[in-house]
């Protein structure tokens, strides 16, 4: 309590107070003290908003009082209600401010529903009726109408703000008295809440942003009268990738980087942190080969060593990190490890070599042997291979030796063998000359060693001869007579052998002789001509020249050549006196000299065979398709077939048998019969035509001279079958009764031996049985008459030569009795077509 300056006492009771006492008090004679000593009490209350509130004047209830209202920012005040002792009352203006009553037996004022308007200056002007006067009390009470606080929300600049930017959070509300207070809370992924921000400033600055930042953003809004808690906002904070990290399975590091074994599974897997996750892309060799977080090899090879480099790329920001890695596949050699043995320390020791060729890393290798001083005789190393020296003195032959490989690829060992030989045999030499046998080559080998064999050649007086080789060696030598004669010798040597081998040649000039120097032989036949090499080092071939000087060449058709080592032989085919009669070479040249001698070869023809005439040349029927031929040689002599040749021409109005008038056409060979034919039938005739017959001898390959030219006969007239007939019938019953005679004869030889005698005594002499061909025949008829035919008609073409002797055709009667196949025999080829004409003769006595 204080008192407050004069001037407003004054005002207070000039102006409010006193006309109001007065008019209450009209003749109570009321005295007021000075006002000087007016009590002022100052107080503040505080109410919220739609809520109550009760406004004090003093402890006691005064004798008399008034309620009056300054709005802020307004000095004039204005009553809300007074008490006079008559009971409070309330002005207009108490409306406005609220539900405002006044307490009972209280001079409080109770403000309902306080509305924010209500807030201001109330002055309680009150005076009390004391012993000592009445006193007046200004009760200033401020009231401050609280507004809660109402739910916040947040507003920031950006809800997925990128790594390193700047960022604002507010805290915003619509109602709120002041102060206010402002806190912060971020929950992280795993839900735990903890307070990042506090203070009266519901705005929150974040310079940098960083992943940290991530979470679930809520902002708590207090006054003195509550608090708030605003929804939650997720900050999603980009950033990255980060450099990626690759893990790798089966995880194994080398220096080089990582490693796998081959065929292994094996899965690379990069991880980046990011925000959105990151794209990831890997790379082979700088080359694409995948998208995605986890690349696997399935069954990795060697071919896949190399740079696995893995990029994440964050599509949101369009940034992106690399990471590179190298890894290496072990893998072991292919196949197994290759064993060898090779001379040492000048071909008296074995150098046993061991090589096991790719892999990684290098496979290791170790030898193990039979003899046991081998591993601590000396060792040589190096990456792949591995050399163990071993005395060849103390290596028997056929012993074996093993190396053995290991990698770290492999779960089994390798290993492979070597087995030390001696060559089998001895050496083996030879020489022989280049083709021109312009130089001269001894060779020397001796195979089949492991190690091979060194080889070198020495002359006859121990000189060495070129350089040594291994195996085989081969010694040139310009080609010279000098040579002939002279001796060269090959040495070799082996570890496993001692001493050393050797093996000599001797050279020698060739030497040529023959079985036959001079061969015979008839035209047609195949003749041989022997060639022998008596004396001959190195080696050559033999060569044949022909008659003409010309080098003979393996020809089928002509020339057959059949060499062995030292012999040749050359067979002249179908020797032809013209032209392969001669002198032929037999020669031989080697690089020390040649040599060549001559063969005489004489090719004879065979004898001219004898001549041909033809004996018979007829038509077999009218229809003039076919014809017989027949003839005879003139004389004996070697023949070995005939040929038959016919010419064609064409008769004049179609007609034949007679002289052709066309011109001669070619001779067409037409058969071709072996030595013993003597008659041929030619069929397939035109009879519009008129052909001519000739017939050749043949000795090989000497011809004899053709027979005359003869044109077919026709053949004879129709009837000759019924004579035949006839002649047949009358013979059978000829022969029929003379059969019964000499039965009859016989069976009575005694009573008619006369008889009997006369007719068997005789029977060669008186007995005859003429029977005559038709050709025969007409020949007989005529005799001497060339060309005549059936009825003395001479016949076309027919020569003289062609009558055959009548005592050919006809025999005697026992003759006849005793082969009855002769007389079918002498009939003429076509059966009944052709007429016989027999006479038969009997004569018998009685």
């Amino acid at each position: 309590m204080g008192h407050g300056p004069l001037g407003e006492a004054y005002f207070c009771l000039s102006v409010c107070l006193l006309p109001l006492l007065l008019q209450a008090y009209p003749s109570t004679g009321l005295e007021i003290l000075d006002p000087g000593e007016v009590v002022y009490v100052r107080t503040e209350t505080k109410g919220v908003v739609g809520r109550s509130v009760m406004l004090e004047c003093g402890n006691t209830l005064p004798d008399v009082y008034i309620w009056g209202f300054t709005a802020p920012g307004n000095d004039q005040i204005r009553a809300v209600a007074y008490n006079f002792g008559q009971g409070p009352r309330l002005q207009k203006l108490a409306t406005s401010l609220g539900e405002l009553s006044v307490i009972s037996d209280s001079s409080s004022l109770l403000i309902d529903r306080l509305p924010l308007f209500a807030q201001g200056l109330y002055t309680c002007q009150a005076l009390y009726d004391t012993t000592e006067g009445a006193k007046v009390y200004y009760y200033y009470v401020r009231l401050l109408v609280l507004v809660p606080v109402s739910k916040p929300y947040i507003l920031v600049s950006d809800t997925s703000p990128a790594e390193g930017t700047h960022l604002w959070m507010r805290c915003n509300l619509d109602n709120g008295t002041g102060p206010i207070n402002y806190s912060w809370e971020r929950e992280n992924r795993d839900g735990v809440t903890a307070k990042v921000s506090e203070g009266d400033v519901g705005l929150m600055n974040v310079t940098v942003v960083s992943r940290n930042h991530t979470g679930w953003y809520r902002c708590l809004a207090n006054n003195e009268v509550n608090q708030q808690r605003s929804d939650r906002i997720w900050l999603d904070i980009i950033f990255g990738p980060d450099a990626p990290l690759i893990d790798i399975t089966p995880y194994s590091v080398t220096e080089r980087g990582y490693s796998a074994l081959e065929r292994e599974t094996v899965t690379l897997q990069c991880r980046a942190s990011s925000n959105p996750p990151s794209l990831y892309v890997w790379f082979y060799n700088n080359s694409q080969v995948y998208t995605g977080p986890q690349y696997t090899i399935t069954k990795i090879l060697r071919m896949h060593t190399g740079q696995y480099s893995c990029l994440a790329q964050n599509t949101y920001l369009n940034t992106r990190s690399k990471t590179t890695i190298t890894l290496t596949v072990y893998y072991p050699p292919d196949g197994h490890p290759t064993c060898a043995i090779l001379p040492g320390n000048n071909y008296t020791d074995l150098a046993l070599w061991c090589s096991w060729a790719g892999g990684y890393p290098q496979p290791s290798l170790a030898w193990t042997g039979t003899d046991p001083l081998a591993n601590t005789y000396g060792w040589e190393r190096s990456p792949g291979n591995a050399t163990l020296m071993q005395p060849g003195a103390r290596t028997a032959n056929r012993a074996t030796f093993t190396c053995l490989g290991t990698h770290v690829a492999m779960n089994t060992t390798a290993s492979c063998n070597a087995t030390a030989l001696l060559p089998p045999g001895e050496p083996q030499c030879s020489a022989y000359a280049t083709r021109n046998n312009m130089y001269l080559m001894l060779s020397c080998s001796w195979e089949g060693g492991t190690p091979r064999a060194l080889l070198w050649w020495a002359s006859s007086n121990g000189a060495p001869e070129g350089s040594s080789e291994e195996n085989a060696n081969i010694l040139v030598l310009r080609s010279s007579a000098t040579y002939s004669g002279k001796a060269f010798a090959c040495n070799a040597k082996h570890p496993l052998a001692s001493p050393n081998k050797q093996c000599t040649l001797k050279l020698e000039a060739p030497v040529l002789v023959t079985q036959r120097s001079m061969v015979s032989v008839y035209e047609g036949s195949d003749v041989q001509l022997t060639c022998v090499l008596k004396a001959n080092y190195p080696a050559t071939e033999i060569t044949w020249y022909n008659n003409l000087r010309d080098q003979v060449w393996d020809t089928p058709r002509k020339y057959l050549l059949h060499s062995e080592a030292a012999w040749s032989n050359l067979t002249v085919r179908e020797a032809d006196g013209l032209r392969d009669s001669g002198q032929y070479w037999c020669s031989a040249t080697n690089a020390l000299g040649g040599a060549e001698i001559p063969i005489m070869l004489y090719v004879r023809k065979y004898p001219v065979p004898p001549n041909v005439t033809i004996s018979k040349i007829v038509y077999n029927s009218r229809q003039r398709t076919e014809v017989d031929l027949e003839w005879q040689t003139q004389t004996e002599g070697d023949l070995t077939g005939f040929y038959v040749e016919r010419q064609r021409s064409q008769a004049p109005g179609g007609k034949s048998g007679g002289a052709a008038t066309a011109p001669p056409a070619l001779w067409q060979t037409v058969a071709d019969l072996q030595p013993d034919a003597r008659s041929h039938t030619f069929p397939g005739l035109d009879p519009a035509a008129t052909y001519a017959f000739r017939v050749t001898a043949v000795n090989r390959r000497t011809v004899g001279h053709p027979s005359e030219v003869r044109t077919p006969a026709d053949p004879p007239f129709s009837a000759y079958p019924a004579v035949i007939g006839a002649a047949i019938g009358g013979m059978l019953v000829a022969m029929i009764g003379t059969m019964l005679l000499f039965v009859y004869i016989v069976r009575n030889r005694n009573n008619n031996r006369r008889l009997h005698d006369l007719i068997f005594g005789m029977q060669h002499s008186q007995s005859r049985e003429n029977i005559n061909f038709p050709e025969d025949e007409a020949a007989g008829g005529i005799e001497g008459d060339e060309g005549a035919g059936e009825g003395g008609l001479p016949v076309a073409g027919q020569s003289p030569r062609a009558t055959r002797p009548s005592s050919h055709a006809s025999a005697g009667l026992a003759a006849s009795s005793a082969s009855p196949a002769s007389i079918s025999e002498g009939l003429p080829p076509g059966g009944g077509d052709e007429p016989v004409n027999v006479t038969i003769t009997v004569t018998a006595t009685s």
